[in-house]
């Protein structure tokens, strides 16, 4: 079953996160991971958000996220995110 990591996320320090960006891409080849959806300004319709920088990349299955999540190519950079843009990560379940 495919999961969908979901990211919302404030930014806090531009340049940081444009780095970890540039090496965050390449690296979700690893799971094969693909980024589905990205948007730094959504529309709220419910609710309200501190962290409105959105990104949903889509994992074949749970096994293939954490391929990617525990690579040491990954654990190598997460800091950079996590220095640069504090947020909320979750993964979901798909439908199929």
């Amino acid at each position: 079953m495919s999961v969908y990591l979901v990211a919302q996320l404030r930014i806090d320090n531009r340049v940081l996160l444009d780095q970890y960006v540039e090496k965050v891409i390449p690296s979700l080849k690893i799971g094969g991971g693909r980024i589905i959806a990205f948007d730094e300004t959504p529309d709220v319709i419910e609710g309200t958000t501190d962290y409105p920088r959105t990104v949903i990349i889509r994992f074949e299955d749970k096994e293939a996220f954490r391929t990617w999540y525990d690579s040491p190519e990954y654990r190598s950079i997460i800091q950079m995110r996590l220095d640069s843009a504090p947020g909320t990560v979750t993964v979901v379940n798909g439908l199929a």
